[in-house]
C-alpha cells in the first residue's frame, strides 16, 4: 500500500505546498538493500567516567568498517556509553555530548546511548539514574527529524563481548521504523545461544526456518527476509491460501505446508512434513499468522471472541510445545504481537488480549528454553501497511499511519527485518522481550 502523502510531500511541488500550509513532512526511510553498509558516514563515539562497554563498541564499529571520528560534521551515528553514570549529576554529560550534535546527524542517522539496565544497579542514585537515561532516550527519539532515530541499549556486566549482532541491527537501515526502544543484552545460559555467523550479511546461512501466516503481508515479508540472510524457509498457511504460499515457497525454494493451526491435526502434520522434507529439525519458529474480529465487547459474541483467541494464542501456545522438542540447541522462537496488546485498542479485546498473551508466553519461555541456548521474543508492530490495514476507513487509516515519531505507516519488510534479527545466532543475549516495530507510535509506552 503505498504512502501518497509521503509521495507527495517529498516531491518538489508538495513540499513547497507542505511548508506553506505548514503540513507535516515525514522523510522517506533509508531501508536495507544486500551489499548496503551499516552506515554510510562517520560515527562519533564518546564514552563517561567508569564506562565499560566503548570498547566493545568500537570493536563492533571496526567490524562494521565505521570510522570513528570525532567532531565530525555529518555523522552517520552518534554513540554514548552511559553504563558508568553513578547519580543524577552525571546526566548532564548526555546533554553535553549530544545536546550540540543531533542537528547535525545525516539523514536516517542514529543515536544510540548504551547503559546498566537499572536493577543491576548496587545503589539507589544509581538505579535513578540509569532508570532516567530510558526518559531521555524516548524524549530524544521524539525530537529528531530526517528520519533518524534513537535506542537505549541496556547491557548487563558480562554481556559486553555480545553486542555485535545488536548493535548492527540498531545503527543500520534495517531498523528503519524501530524508535525510541529499550533493547537488554544479559549474558546467554547457553554457549550455543550467541554465535557469531561467518558472513553477517547471510547469517541464517544452514538453518530452517518455519512461518505461519506466510502466504501474504507480513508474513510473506518475513519469509523473503529470512531466505535473504540464507535460512531455508518452510511457508505455513490456511488451505484456502495455498496458491499464494506455495508459489512464494517455490520462489524462495522453500517449502510449503497448506495447514490451517487451530485443526486438531495441524501439529502432526506439520512435524510429518518437517521429518519428510527437511529431517525433521527445525531452527526457528516464527508465529506471524493471526486474525482480527472487531467489534466492542458487549457487542462480540462468543464465536468472534473464540475464533480471536484460538487463532492468535491457543493454537501458538499449542504449536510451540509440539515443536519446541524439535528446535536444536541455539533455535529462535518469534513471535508476532502488536502495539495494540500493549496499550489496548476500543473494539478490539479479543485481539488485544490475545497479542498480549503472546507476549507473556515468550516471557515465561525463556528462561525455561535457556538451558538449551533457545531464545524466545515478540515483536509488536504499530501501523504497517499492508492488506490489513488497507481496509480500514480511510480517515481512521490516514490518522493511525501518523502518530508516530516518524510520521509515516512502516512497511512489511520492517517487521521482517526485526523479526531476522532476533532470529539471528547472534542474538541470544536477548531473550522474554517486546521489540515494538512502531516509528515510536504515540500510542501507549
Amino acid at each position: 500500500m503505498a504512502d501518497r502523502y509521503l509521495s507527495l510531500v517529498s516531491s518538489r511541488p508538495g513540499a513547497f505546498l507542505a511548508r506553506r500550509l505548514g503540513l507535516p513532512r515525514p522523510a522517506p526511510l533509508a531501508r536495507h538493500d544486500r551489499g548496503r553498509p551499516v552506515l554510510a558516514g562517520p560515527v562519533e563515539l564518546a564514552e563517561g567516567e567508569h564506562a565499560r562497554v566503548a570498547g566493545a563498541l568500537r570493536a563492533v564499529l571496526a567490524s562494521c568498517g565505521a570510522t570513528v571520528q570525532p567532531g565530525a560534521a555529518r555523522p552517520a551515528a552518534l554513540l554514548y556509553d552511559a553504563t558508568g553514570i553513578r547519580e543524577s549529576r552525571g546526566l548532564g554529560a548526555l546533554h553535553a555530548f549530544l545536546g550540540p550534535r543531533v542537528r547535525s546527524l545525516a539523514p536516517c542517522g542514529r543515536v544510540l546511548v548504551v547503559g546498566t539496565p537499572p536493577e543491576l544497579t548496587t545503589t539507589p542514585r544509581e538505579r535513578a539514574a540509569q532508570r532516567a537515561i530510558e526518559g531521555f532516550v524516548r524524549s530524544l527519539a521524539k525530537e529528531l527529524r530526517g528520519g533518524s532515530t534513537a535506542q537505549l541499549l541496556h547491557v548487563a556486566p558480562g554481556a559486553e563481548e555480545f553486542t555485535e549482532s545488536t548493535v548492527r541491527f540498531l545503527l543500520s537501515a534495517r531498523s528503519a521504523y524501530v524508535s525510541g526502544q529499550a533493547v537488554r543484552l544479559d549474558p546467554p545460559v547457553a554457549p550455543s545461544a550467541a554465535v557469531r555467523p561467518a558472513d553477517p550479511e547471510r547469517p541464517l546461512q544452514g538453518r530452517t526456518a518455519l512461518v505461519t501466516g506466510a502466504a501474504r503481508g507480513i508474513g510473506a515479508a518475513v519469509a523473503e527476509v529470512l531466505h535473504r540472510d540464507g535460512a531455508r524457509v518452510v511457508c505455513l498457511d490456511v488451505p484456502g491460501a495455498a496458491e499464494p504460499l506455495t508459489a512464494l515457497a517455490d520462489r524462495l525454494g522453500g517449502t510449503a505446508v497448506p495447514v490451517d493451526i487451530t485443526a486438531g491435526d495441524a501439529d502432526a502434520l506439520i512435524e510429518a512434513h518437517l521429518r519428510d522434507a527437511h529431517g525433521g529439525g527445525l531452527d526457528i519458529l516464527v508465529h506471524n499468522a493471526g486474525i482480527t474480529r472487531d467489534r466492542t465487547l458487549a457487542r462480540m459474541p462468543a464465536a468472534e471472541w473464540n475464533a480471536v483467541i484460538d487463532v492468535n494464542l491457543t493454537a501458538v501456545e499449542r504449536l510451540t510445545a509440539a515443536l519446541a522438542p524439535l528446535l536444536r540447541d541455539g533455535g529462535r522462537i518469534v513471535a508476532t504481537s502488536s502495539v495494540n496488546g500493549i496499550a489496548g485498542a476500543a473494539g478490539q479485546t479479543n485481539y488485544a488480549a490475545s497479542k498480549a498473551g503472546s507476549v507473556g508466553l515468550v516471557q515465561a519461555l525463556a528462561p525455561l528454553l535457556a538451558p538449551r541456548g533457545i531464545t524466545a521474543n515478540a515483536v509488536a508492530p504499530g501501523f504497517i501497511a499492508t492488506g490489513m490495514t488497507a481496509a480500514m476507513p480511510f480517515p481512521a487509516r490516514v490518522v493511525a499511519a501518523r502518530l508516530n515519531s516518524l510520521g509515516q505507516p512502516g512497511l512489511p519488510v520492517d517487521v521482517a527485518e526485526a523479526v531476522t534479527w532476533l532470529a539471528s545466532p547472534g542474538t541470544g543475549a536477548v531473550t522474554g522481550q517486546v521489540l515494538r516495530v512502531c516509528g515510536q507510535s504515540l500510542v501507549g509506552a
